[in-house]
């Protein structure tokens, strides 16, 4: 008895002081982090945004980049006029002319790229039965090619330099595939399987990846998600499932449980309760999943007779009452995060 308390207190302790190694770790990693260059694709609005106040707050130098001219420049006066260094670039991620001549900008800017955040993105919602290969390929184009091209662009800078963090910003969708989000899962799987392989090629080059899953997150993204079918009763179960703040993460604490995982150099993370459980009940029972999956397509609207693509912000007068109710949440985050609610 008294053998198996003694190796009880060692485990104990050795645990304890394995996690405060890891926590001076990465607190060293944080202070180490002042005056990076950070680039931040869809750094304008949502997550990107949130992304973008945390890296400024250690002390980085932030570079930004959308499609959307006056959304950067919002984003670019809150951080300079909190005496922050930011650099901000028009460009669509889709384009490989344009992300190489974005990075050619910020580098020039600055003299050097140190960690970049691949989080440009969009959502389409929408049953297969609306979705033609031109919605897959949109899909692909900004959410894995876009991924592609930056990483292409800025690993030489890195290499050159012998070191450099690249941090992808994924979704639990390209773990697990849920149905009317179908073109974005594929998307956001072939993105977690570049950045996982990404990974073990650099690192002797110096450089770190980190393909960071996000659940659901509350950032007001509902109202620039595209919506195809039955689009009204999409961008419904949509928009307020994207609000429900025990089903979706903060923004601000996915942006920071971001960091946590960035300076602790880890591999992976996923964020958020939901997430995790999701994930680990598909690799633990994959038939229970494809199972409740399934239910849960049962219940969302059927396919409609229209193909055409509906921006979110043009249906919120077409939703009652409920509706805006179940989306205050979403939308507060909205405004928060410079999302044109």
């Amino acid at each position: 008895m008294r053998g198996y308390k003694r190796t009880a207190a060692f485990v104990v302790g050795a645990g304890a002081a394995l996690a405060l190694l890891g926590s001076s770790r990465s607190n060293t990693r944080r202070k180490r982090l002042a005056g990076k260059v950070v680039l931040i694709t869809g750094g304008s609005r949502g997550l990107g945004l949130a992304l973008t106040r945390q890296f400024a707050k250690l002390g980085c130098r932030l570079a930004i980049c959308a499609r959307d001219h006056d959304e950067l420049k919002r984003a670019e006066q809150e951080i300079a006029g909190a005496g922050h260094a930011i650099f901000s670039v028009v460009c669509d991620v889709s384009d490989r002319t344009a992300v190489s001549a974005m990075m050619d900008a910020v580098a020039g800017h600055f003299g050097q790229i140190d960690i970049l955040v691949n989080n440009a993105g969009e959502i389409m919602v929408s049953p297969l039965e609306n979705l033609d290969v031109a919605d897959f390929e949109r899909a692909m184009a900004v959410m894995f090619w876009g991924t592609l091209y930056t990483t292409l662009a800025v690993l030489p800078l890195m290499k050159r330099r012998g070191e450099g963090r690249i941090v992808n910003i994924t979704s639990i969708g390209g773990k697990v595939s849920v149905p009317h989000l179908l073109s974005y899962s594929c998307a956001k799987a072939a993105a977690v399987a570049f950045s996982n392989g990404l990974r073990s090629e650099v690192h002797r080059f110096g450089i770190e990846v980190t393909t960071i899953v996000p659940g659901l997150m509350r950032t007001g993204s509902h109202v620039n998600a595209f919506f195809k079918g039955d689009y009204v009763a999409e961008a419904g179960w949509f928009g307020a499932a994207a609000s429900m703040p025990l089903l979706t993460l903060n923004a601000d604490q996915a942006a920071k449980l971001t960091l946590k995982a960035v300076c602790a150099g880890k591999a992976e993370a996923v964020l958020g309760l939901p997430a995790r459980i999701l994930s680990r009940t598909q690799t633990l029972l994959p038939g229970l999943t494809a199972d409740l999956l399934r239910l849960s397509n049962a219940v969302l609207p059927s396919a409609g007779s229209d193909n055409s693509i509906h921006p979110g912000r043009d249906l919120d007068e077409q939703h009652g009452s409920l509706y805006h109710l179940l989306t205050i949440l979403g939308k507060r985050a909205g405004q928060q995060l410079n999302q044109p609610v």
